[in-house]
């Protein structure tokens, strides 16, 4: 059971998620039909990304082509992780945990 909303606004983790495939050459307009938000909503948070250094983005023509910046695409791959923890049971949670904790006591 996923708990939407408790630490991340969905929206905008959407929208980075969204920019970590580099594949694709992501607008605002895309990004936006791509993760159900408005064009005002993404324009105003991709502007703060920029502004934090963790997107850029550069001008082809009318369309204005954004991607993640290395800190930008740190930032993506800690928050996924952080969404698989959290979608997790408590019971998974736990067991990975004294997984991780053997492996670590192990010589």
């Amino acid at each position: 059971m996923e708990k939407k909303g408790i630490l991340f606004k969905e929206k905008q983790l959407s929208i980075l998620l969204a920019l970590r495939d580099s594949t694709k050459a992501w607008s605002i307009s895309e990004l936006a039909k791509s993760t159900g938000t408005t064009y005002a909503h993404a324009c105003n948070f991709i502007i703060s990304c920029e502004k934090l250094g963790i997107t850029s983005s550069e001008k082809h023509g009318k369309l204005k082509e954004v991607k993640l910046s290395e800190k930008g695409r740190k930032i993506a791959d800690v928050l996924t992780e952080a969404k698989s923890l959290m979608a997790q049971s408590a019971p998974e949670q736990i067991q990975a945990q004294q997984k991780t904790t053997a492996q670590q006591a192990q010589p």
